[in-house]
């Protein structure tokens, strides 16, 4: 299985940040502290965590916010120049572009990707998203499929295009049922062959195709005992067609010296001064169109948007965590994504308080 970070080829359980180009990151929250989302902390951010060994950075991808106060993720990085930028200012973590395959041309998208991974030599990755938020699909004229069979049937067929050219040597001509293109050809080519593939997928539609053509699904769970039985379901039809897929979650970070203190914080911003129109917005729009959160997640999950879009929570003291993420390595589990209210403000905590614990746990190794 791929690891993410240039270099580092053993099996510890990896761990990235989500989200980070978008204000607030995954808090649905009018904290005024909350993570600004610019350019510059951006970097400052993607160097930080390059240095501390955090293994690979992945963005969110939106083209329409969610209202309420702060019009949640509708202030966005473009995922490929982001991915291209932070590329050069690093030099061994991985950086994702998370695409959208019903908004982009297959042949554009391969070679921005080839472009980048040329950047940073082999370290960018794809995040492919079959898409399920219809007020996006009316930015951009398209109509969104009401079966989740027909959103990922086109992007099968994306993805096999995107990786035809990324490795044709020879130009070639497609002619599928939803694209007709001839005589393609893309130079460069990805560096050091096809990029780290995620597919973030929830439904059994998302899983399915993760299993067939991503060396990682990345998938929201209750809890980890909860995706258990998913790490099992995807690598066994993984291998079963000759291939090795692991599982990466997503989880939102409180790290605070005790129990009381991170809880205490969690409280200020995922209640007090959580964006409740936004939120209701934005989970009015998953139960819609999306399956990314059962009807039951939906039903009980309020607070855990306010708090990370939903994300299991990762809150408490350096030994609370690190136990936490104990059990989502136990449950299978090859990383996980962190978002944190404030990246550059509390990942330092972080990456010197838990760090050290996951070593000690054996489930990371002393970063080199």
């Amino acid at each position: 299985m791929k690891h993410l970070r240039s270099g580092d080829t053993g099996t510890d359980f990896q761990l990235g940040l989500f989200s980070a180009n978008s204000p607030g990151g995954l808090a649905m929250t009018k904290a005024p502290e909350r993570w600004s989302g610019s350019w510059d902390d951006n970097r400052a951010l993607a160097v930080m965590a390059d240095e501390a060994g955090i293994d690979f950075l992945l963005p969110i991808a939106r083209f329409i916010g969610y209202g309420g106060e702060t019009d949640f993720h509708g202030e966005i990085l473009d995922p490929l120049s982001w991915q291209a930028g932070l590329l050069a200012a690093t030099e061994r973590i991985g950086v994702f572009a998370t695409v959208h395959t019903a908004f982009n041309h297959p042949v554009i998208t391969a070679k921005a990707l080839a472009t980048n991974s040329q950047i940073g030599h082999g370290r960018a990755g794809i995040n492919i998203v079959a898409g399920w938020n219809q007020p996006e699909y009316e930015v951009f004229g398209v109509d969104l499929p009401s079966e989740h069979d027909a959103r990922y049937a086109l992007a099968q067929e994306w993805w096999d295009i995107v990786r035809t050219v990324l490795t044709a040597e020879e130009p070639f001509d497609w002619n599928g049922e939803h694209y007709s293109l001839k005589h393609v050809i893309g130079k460069p080519k990805s560096f050091g062959g096809l990029p780290p593939v995620l597919n973030a997928g929830s439904s059994t539609q998302g899983r399915e195709f993760a299993a067939r053509n991503a060396d990682y699904v990345f998938t929201v769970v209750g809890a980890p005992e909860d995706g258990a039985p998913i790490v099992q379901s995807v690598t066994a039809d993984a291998r079963a067609r000759g291939r090795d897929t692991g599982a990466i979650t997503l989880t939102h970070v409180v790290c605070r010296p005790t129990d009381a203190e991170a809880e205490e914080f969690l409280h200020y911003y995922a209640d007090e001064q959580a964006d409740w129109e936004g939120i209701d917005n934005a989970m009015r729009l998953q139960g819609l169109h999306a399956k990314t959160f059962t009807p039951e997640m939906l039903g009980s999950f309020r607070s855990r948007f306010a708090a990370g879009y939903g994300s299991a929570p990762l809150v408490g003291s350096p030994d609370t965590i690190a136990a936490l993420i104990q059990r989502y390595a136990d449950a299978g589990f090859a990383g996980t994504t962190l978002s944190f209210m404030n990246y550059l403000d509390e990942l330092p905590f972080f990456v010197e308080e838990v760090l050290p614990r996951l070593e000690g746990r054996g489930i990371r190794g002393e970063r080199r």
